[in-house]
């Protein structure tokens, strides 16, 4: 490894199912160092098939913050994981050495961490019942409309199927009067520490494969189960995700079991491929190709 004066902050990202949570584990027992999670669901307890979170042999394995800390209806954000990783980094870098492991795919929260966000105001309970209003008078159709004229820039390039995205818009020009686009200005934030950022690279279909079969594997650990159990909470956002959504609709009878199951190996097949698209872009990103190990990612530190 290279000689350094300033700590090191390793990220292992990559794709859902790309085995990042064991190789992150190698890496923190190899640098001596602790894990912050980057997964805006792990963060809840009571949800840890669902959200694949690290099981009590990997968390005994090396030290994990921010998994199962929330309970379902706390509100949680961007801009608060990056308050709360950036005040846990200096004790970790003090215990370890100089080096942190940041392991998850929620991208938004990796890039927070690692170049900031743009300071953003405190959305009120009164603006963010008043969101929720216009979704339930409105549906999803009346907030894009919404969007539309209040900030015609941001409706130009959000994703108009990701409609927390357009919620959180809508919050944020509401509370500030001006438009959310108006707001951001993609600065990057001076950190006191470096950054190597590591994702996993594999074949698409090998990826698409242990995506299929680690739902087959929830499943038969009991994810049916689980769901049934937050059912009457599926209202909250913690629970808007994939996995959940399609069981719910099964529980409705909707859908019959298989055919829940299906769609959730299909949608998550999905979001890697929004990951990997997200990630592609990112040209600081090292690629490491599967079977990743420790020794891979300490050979480029």
């Amino acid at each position: 490894m290279k000689r350094r004066q300033r700590p090191l902050l390793v990220v292992i990202t990559g794709p859902t199912a790309s085995g990042k949570t064991s190789l992150a584990i190698d890496v923190a027992r190899r640098l001596g160092c602790e894990i912050i999670s980057a997964d805006s669901r792990q963060l809840f307890a009571d949800l840890p098939i669902g959200t694949a979170a690290p099981t009590e042999d990997e968390l005994a394995a090396a030290r994990h913050h921010l998994v199962g800390t929330l309970r379902l209806d706390d509100y949680y954000s961007v801009s608060r994981f990056e308050s709360d990783a950036l005040a846990l980094l200096p004790e970790i870098f003090e215990r370890s050495g100089g080096y942190a492991v940041v392991c998850g795919g929620s991208m938004m929260y990796v890039d927070a961490l690692v170049n900031g966000i743009d300071r953003m105001p405190t959305v009120s309970t009164e603006v963010r019942e008043k969101v929720a209003r216009l979704a339930d008078e409105q549906g999803n159709e009346g907030l894009l409309a919404l969007l539309e004229i209040t900030d015609p820039e941001y409706y130009a390039e959000v994703d108009r199927f990701n409609i927390k995205r357009v919620i959180h818009a809508l919050e944020i020009s509401m509370q500030a009067g001006t438009a959310y686009s108006a707001l951001r200005t993609g600065g990057k934030a001076m950190r006191d520490f470096d950054t190597v950022k590591i994702a996993i690279d594999m074949p698409r279909a090998e990826l698409f494969d242990r995506i299929n079969r680690r739902v087959d594997r929830m499943i038969a650990y009991g994810f049916v189960d689980e769901a049934r159990t937050v059912y009457p909470m599926r209202e909250l956002n913690s629970l808007n995700t994939v996995g959940y959504k399609e069981l719910f609709a099964y529980f409705d009878g909707v859908w019959d079991l298989d055919t829940a199951v299906a769609r959730i190996k299909k949608n998550t097949r999905v979001y890697a491929k929004k990951q990997l698209t997200w990630l592609r872009r990112d040209p600081s990103v090292v690629w490491i190709k599967s079977p990743a190990t420790a020794d891979d990612v300490i050979s480029v530190l």
